[in-house]
């Protein structure tokens, strides 16, 4: 496995955290006020951005076997770990260390909509989804049947759960929520919401909780104003903002406040008094990241390495024996 893909791994091993206990704290997973966050950046319109939605905890342990079935390198590299007396190796420690992407063959995910949708409004969603199949080998596909990924519009705001998870979500419920998308909705939005949602069910986690991130925003100031806004507790704006992701994730790069998978967070909660911007579309780092876990076919697979010659070169008569 590669260097990006151990700290990939290392990233999603926070978000399982984060997430476990934020399951923990609530009880009953996220409240619909706390499934979604409402931001303004400038003078932007106040627009909400996404929840990464969690499995109930008795399904964590089984969503670490099917992540690892549908793809063995999500599993665990516990390496030296495995023979250190004390640390705790039960499956619930486990399903924490464990991916959730969908592995590097080229894979289709069909998509179904839970409410009655124009096939011109599907066909518009699907095309937005689909934007990260230019970099990468997961497609899209809609059915008339039950679909891996399940689309609603319905109210709830802007969720997803991640990557392999949606394998675990009953068939009569939905994996994303667009709530309110219509033909009518701008095509900025299609860029900053369906493309994001769209890169939780790849497995990839919210950009925001880089720790160069993190350390712009004043605690007190955030508390006050998710508070205000929102209604969200200390302990669920530790969870969904203050929490910083292991050091050295995704890529190894500066963080990425333009990422698709950032946040757009308000300068009255940070301490230099600017916004994080927030990714209003997928951009060239996100492209690169994609591609990377989810190579495109006839790259360099398996971490081989295309050569090209001259067709006149090739070998016509191949000795089999």
């Amino acid at each position: 496995m590669s260097e990006t893909s151990y700290k990939y791994r290392d990233t999603l091993a926070a978000i399982g955290r984060l997430a476990e206990q934020a399951v923990k704290d609530t009880g009953a997973g996220p409240k619909n006020e706390a499934e979604h966050v409402h931001t303004e950046v400038g003078h932007a319109a106040v627009q909400p951005s996404c929840f990464i939605k969690s499995l109930p905890p008795r399904l964590l342990t089984k969503a670490a076997e099917v992540a690892t079935a549908i793809n063995p390198q999500n599993a665990p590299v516990l390496g030296a770990m495995a023979g250190v007396t004390g640390i705790p190796l039960d499956p619930m420690h486990l399903t924490v260390l464990t991916t959730k992407y969908w592995g590097s063959q080229p894979r289709k995910l069909t998509v179904s909509f839970m409410e009655p949708t124009p096939a011109d409004l599907q066909a518009r969603i699907l095309q937005h989804m689909s934007a990260w199949s230019s970099r990468c080998c997961v497609s899209f596909e809609v059915t008339s049947g039950t679909g891996n990924v399940r689309i609603s519009r319905g109210a709830g705001g802007y969720w997803s759960y991640l990557g392999t998870d949606i394998r675990l979500i009953p068939p009569n419920r939905p994996t994303m929520n667009l709530e309110g998308f219509t033909m009518a909705t701008p095509e900025a939005e299609y860029k900053r919401v369906v493309r994001h949602e769209t890169g939780h069910t790849l497995g990839f986690p919210h950009e925001h909780m880089r720790r160069a991130l993190v350390e712009r925003i004043d605690p007190e100031k955030a508390y006050e104003y998710f508070s205000r806004r929102y209604g969200w507790s200390k302990s669920m704006v530790d969870q969904q903002v203050l929490t910083p992701l292991s050091q050295g994730t995704f890529m190894g790069t500066p963080a990425d406040q333009d990422s698709i998978m950032c946040y757009q967070l308000p300068g009255e909660i940070t301490k230099d008094g600017l916004p994080i911007h927030g990714g209003l579309d997928i951009n060239e780092t996100d492209y690169r990241f994609a591609s990377e876990i989810y190579p495109p076919v006839g790259s360099a697979l398996l971490g081989m390495t295309v050569e090209e010659w001259d067709e006149s070169e090739d070998v016509a008569d191949p000795k089999l024996t």
